[in-house]
């Protein structure tokens, strides 16, 4: 029987992004199943975040992100448009987005469906590897068609019954919190928390311990 953890993972972190790659690497040399839970950026879980957080903290995220993109080899560039709409100097979030919904709903239903790892990855190389107007033609459309989706049905699905999904995602919200943190990427194994994309590594060491075989190749 395959060792399995959740993934706690949103569309509007680069630091999701940049640890996606490093996730795929791990699920295609080990014998584990990871479920992929899809939660609302915390622009979105907390309102007013952004106006109370240390101004040095944005300009560190945006060195440190490209910074980790070099080392591990990602393409990266700050997605255009963003994921989330606000206003960077002020910190203020509207509470209409335009995006963010719906990336986290498909996101939410893909995993429900079957390959939400597939699917996050395929969507978010689309996001954060310089594709400009991301959200326009047929950018996701075939991100998730190479991920093993039909775009279009996703979304009539979820435009039946959004409520659903919300639900989904609040589920998703309070698993992360009872697994021991709120950011994002959240990685839970047997109880235990790995929160950031440096501590998948400690992961795999936890994963091994626990009896975690490679795949034949």
């Amino acid at each position: 029987m395959s060792l399995s953890f959740d993934l706690f993972w949103s569309f509007r972190s680069p630091y999701s992004y940049l640890a996606t790659k490093r996730i795929v690497a791990l699920r295609q040399d080990y014998d584990v199943d990871i479920k992929v839970r899809p939660v609302y950026p915390i622009a979105v879980r907390i309102p007013g975040f952004f106006k109370q957080v240390n101004p040095l903290w944005p300009p560190y995220l945006f060195r440190d992100t490209i910074r980790v993109a070099e080392m591990e080899g990602i393409p990266y560039q700050w997605p255009s448009p963003d994921p989330i709409v606000m206003d960077i100097k002020s910190g203020e979030v509207p509470t209409e987005q335009p995006h963010i919904h719906r990336l986290t709903r498909l996101g939410a239903l893909a995993s429900e469906r079957g390959d939400g790892l597939a699917f996050i990855d395929e969507i978010s190389k689309v996001i954060w590897q310089g594709q400009k107007d991301w959200h326009l033609g047929v950018h996701l459309k075939d991100a998730a068609a190479r991920a093993g989706f039909d775009l279009a049905e996703l979304d009539a699905e979820i435009e039946a019954d959004p409520k659903r999904f919300e639900a989904i995602i609040k589920a998703n919200e309070d698993a992360q919190a009872a697994g021991g943190h709120w950011g994002v990427p959240l990685m839970v194994f047997n109880g235990e928390p790995f929160f950031g994309q440096d501590r998948i590594a400690h992961l795999i060491f936890r994963l091994e311990q626990a009896g975690a075989t490679k795949r034949s190749k």
